[in-house]
């Protein structure tokens, strides 16, 4: 029965996984350290409390996997074009530069390979961007690389609500997700409507808060990001609009577009390397379909195109903040 529930980020997605795999016995979750460690960022605790072993004995619902992300990107791959429902979860999205071959010449190719016939419900998960001094191996923004790739779905969801949402639709979609999670948000709380039926749709941004002035337009963290960034601008009298994106692959361009036709000035904001990063695709996109639309041109902030330092003084000079935002907002008055 539907009931709302305060949840976080991290919560909302454990659960969302148990009512799949609650659900279809096809489901299993595979990577490193998600059985007896329950995960890096302990997303899988409840999964490995209901279904994992305690011994070394093989279970197929969860499996902890070697260090070798290229062969059980491999081994997932196969097991989705066998019928069953993989999702993998990558110890840092960062270590999936390592499966980069199964993933995009195999795990996206093969529906299209096939004239259709085989299918690969497939989702590989995990955190995605800078979480506390991870350094510069471990913090990469992988989204844009693979929203650049035919085959793939994309998705960055910046609220409980919505990985709780979208976790499931990933899991229902016959075609590989990639489902980015970025660190820094598996402690936020929020309310969560449950419901073991509900869906959120790919392919839809939101507006998460309306305004007349200038769109503010992001995903993930940076979503939150521009919500302080627009309670700092109103004091400057400036009615912001925030539009989370939420879906890269594929976009929504019709709502993206629908703010700044109302607006008439856009700033994207996006914590991958500036240079490059998916929000630099969002803003050549607006260029390009808005232009007579926009009073300004659409400006980027973005992180900073150096390897991540440790430093935290350093680090956070990288990832875009709220000050960074408003500094941009304000060149283009």
């Amino acid at each position: 029965m539907p009931e709302t529930v305060e949840l976080t980020f991290r919560e909302a997605l454990q659960q969302s996984m148990l009512e799949c795999m609650e659900r279809d016995e096809n489901v299993l979750i595979m990577g490193e350290d998600i059985g007896r460690y329950q995960g890096t960022f302990k997303v899988t605790r409840d999964i490995f409390t209901k279904y994992g072993r305690k011994d070394n004995r093989y279970n197929m619902r969860v499996l902890d996997t070697p260090i070798t992300e290229a062969g059980f990107a491999g081994i997932a791959t196969g097991a989705a074009m066998a019928g069953l429902r993989p999702i993998v979860e990558f110890m840092t999205m960062s270590f999936s530069i390592l499966a980069l071959d199964q993933i995009i010449n195999h795990t996206a190719k093969i529906h299209y390979m096939s004239n259709g016939v085989v299918k690969c419900p497939i989702v590989f998960r995990g955190p995605g961007g800078a979480a506390k001094q991870l350094s510069a191996q471990h913090s990469h923004s992988m989204e844009g690389w693979f929203a650049h790739v035919p085959g793939l779905k994309v998705v960055a969801p910046a609220t409980p609500q919505d990985v709780y949402g979208m976790m499931k639709t990933a899991i229902d979609d016959d075609n590989p997700v990639i489902f980015y999670e970025n660190p820094g948000l598996y402690g936020i709380k929020g309310n969560v409507l449950t419901d073991p039926d509900m869906r959120t749709p790919f392919g839809k941004a939101q507006i998460l808060r309306e305004g007349k002035d200038l769109s503010l337009i992001g995903y993930s963290r940076m979503t939150h990001v521009n919500l302080a960034a627009a309670e700092i601008l109103e004091k400057d009298g400036l009615s912001v609009e925030v539009v989370d994106v939420r879906s890269l692959l594929p976009l929504d361009t019709e709502t993206i577009y629908a703010s700044v036709r109302k607006t008439h000035r856009a700033v994207v904001v996006y914590e991958d390397w500036r240079s490059g990063g998916f929000g630099a695709e969002i803003a050549s996109r607006i260029g390009e379909d808005c232009f007579d639309d926009l009073d300004a041109p659409v400006a980027r902030v973005g992180g900073l195109n150096v390897p991540m330092p440790y430093a935290r003084v350093l680090e956070l000079q990288c990832i875009p903040d709220e000050n960074d935002v408003v500094a941009a907002v304000r060149k283009l008055r």
